[in-house]
């Protein structure tokens, strides 16, 4: 448990809850809506504006692929998504909700109740075991040991490592232990999933199949998927491909098997 306390600070915004499926509805609610949305970092002469007005709506059931060269704004896009940063200008609704009208308590509430984020490093406590590790965000919610730990065994059953379950990470390859980041992410169930270069550190093989992972376990119709990543050889997994450049949307496709 020493572990766990150690990263509390890290994973607090880990803590999902479960969400009510989706009330149906002819037309689908957006699951994401950026209006307008700028960010600028520095003052005076040293302000850089890293995002230039995007304007973009991702729907429930939707997996997109955010790409482009580095510096071009992705991750502070997804960040601002995500609610970790605030934008300079413009709107972000997350499922209806404009994160601007909210509190800083409601906020942090929201986005452990909605978002769920996978890192591109791991961040797995070394101590602790593939089932535990999946399990702490329901143990930094109050869940029992015994109960969290069973149902992090659940979620790492679903990402293929139900026998991996009492491996420490050490003893994982580096896609098992990208796959129970994922389980961790999964485990209370957000209804907005980003992932940030989660492909990054992995080899050609391990990248495709935690992307195909991903994307069986995480589109879903009342869940969206947004996922940063340079590796065009995973392009045909996306519902979309959103392309950035110089902090502005340059171009939008569907893959042609869509």
């Amino acid at each position: 448990a020493k572990g766990v306390s150690l990263m509390v600070s890290l994973l607090s915004w880990l803590k999902f809850a479960a969400q009510p499926a989706p009330t149906v509805a002819t037309v689908p609610q957006v699951a994401v809506r950026c209006s307008q949305l700028t960010k600028e970092f520095g003052t005076g002469e040293a302000r850089v504006q890293v995002l230039r007005g995007i304007n973009l709506d991702i729907q429930p059931g939707e997996l997109t692929l955010l790409v482009g060269p580095s510096g071009c704004g992705k991750t502070t896009l997804i960040s601002v998504i995500a609610g970790l940063l605030e934008p300079s200008a413009g709107q972000i609704e997350v499922f209806g909700r404009s994160l601007a009208h909210l509190s800083p308590r409601e906020l942090v509430n929201f986005r452990a109740n909605n978002i769920g984020f996978v890192f591109q490093q791991y961040n797995l406590i070394p101590s602790l075991t593939a089932a535990e590790n999946a399990a702490i965000p329901l143990l930094i919610q109050g869940m029992s040991w015994h109960q969290a730990v069973s149902h992090g065994r659940e979620m790492l059953a679903q990402v293929g490592l139900a026998s991996r379950a009492n491996q420490h990470p050490n003893q994982l390859s580096g896609g098992q232990q990208q796959r129970v980041a994922i389980a961790r992410a999964l485990v209370n169930k957000p209804r907005l999933l980003v992932c940030d270069e989660p492909t990054a550190a992995l080899d050609a093989e391990s990248g495709r199949k935690v992307m195909e992972l991903l994307r069986q376990v995480t589109v879903q119709p009342g869940r969206a998927v947004i996922i940063v990543t340079h590796d065009q050889r995973v392009m045909d997994l996306g519902d979309r491909i959103i392309e950035l450049a110089d902090g502005q949307i340059s171009n939008a496709t569907t893959p042609s098997y869509h």
